[in-house]
């Protein structure tokens, strides 16, 4: 099954409203291409689930800039002082998860887990309202597994089957991401013929990959240009 598609056809299944899950760290991993595109459409009242909020004009940061978000689950939100002054203002609302524990939420959605059992935050202000488990005589704070009604996540290469390769660092939360969406959409550099791609070196199988839109290149200066 071919899956390449363009970023029009991409972006028909980004809508006002729904949850959008994101690759990325700090911006790298973030799919240049799909972002724009969203900002472009105009798409608005996101939820947005990912690592954290890019910078102000890099990544996933620009349609927190923007005020496309009205809530954000991440692990921090710090090197991006828009997200901090919208959340100030209740324009925006944020909640947060241990950046393990993040990642560990995603996974688990990925895989049809309920949600996973965890000690951190026992005995501070994370946990509060949430439910607790013992198990072993030991208390754990239960979370909620995470998914999405779209993933975008960027790799290096793709094959049209959708079988996914990534760049270095650029890999980070893409992999989980990309099995938490109801529909993924893969944003890649480069999309070679089926067979090239060495199967020891895949790391997302094209089974969680719905369609793939080749990629115009990252469109921002990164901060420590």
């Amino acid at each position: 099954m071919n899956k390449i598609a363009t970023i029009e056809a991409a972006l028909e299944h980004i809508q006002d409203g729904c949850t959008l899950m994101f690759g990325g760290f700090g911006g790298v991993g973030n799919p240049p291409t799909l972002i724009q595109g969203i900002l472009d459409k105009g798409v608005k009242d996101l939820i947005l689930i990912g690592n954290d909020t890019g910078f102000p004009h890099i990544g996933i940061g620009q349609l927190i800039t923007a005020g496309r978000a009205k809530k954000v689950i991440a692990s921090h939100i710090g090197s991006n002082p828009n997200a901090g002054r919208l959340m100030t203002e209740g324009k925006l609302e944020v909640e947060f998860s241990p950046q393990g524990t993040l990642a560990e939420r995603v996974r688990a959605g990925g895989v049809g887990l309920g949600g996973i059992f965890v000690d951190v935050g026992m005995g501070t202000i994370a946990e509060e309202g949430k439910e607790k488990i013992t198990i072993g005589g030991k208390e754990y704070l239960v979370e909620p597994a995470l998914t999405a009604e779209v993933a975008i996540v960027h790799a290096r290469k793709a094959d049209p089957f959708g079988n996914l390769v990534y760049d270095k660092s650029a890999r980070n939360f893409n992999p989980l991401v990309a099995m938490a969406g109801t529909f993924t959409i893969a944003e890649v550099d480069e999309i070679v013929p089926l067979g090239e791609l060495d199967p020891e070196c895949i790391v997302t199988p094209g089974a969680f990959v719905d369609m793939i839109i080749p990629s115009q290149g990252v469109n921002w200066k990164w901060a420590w240009e």
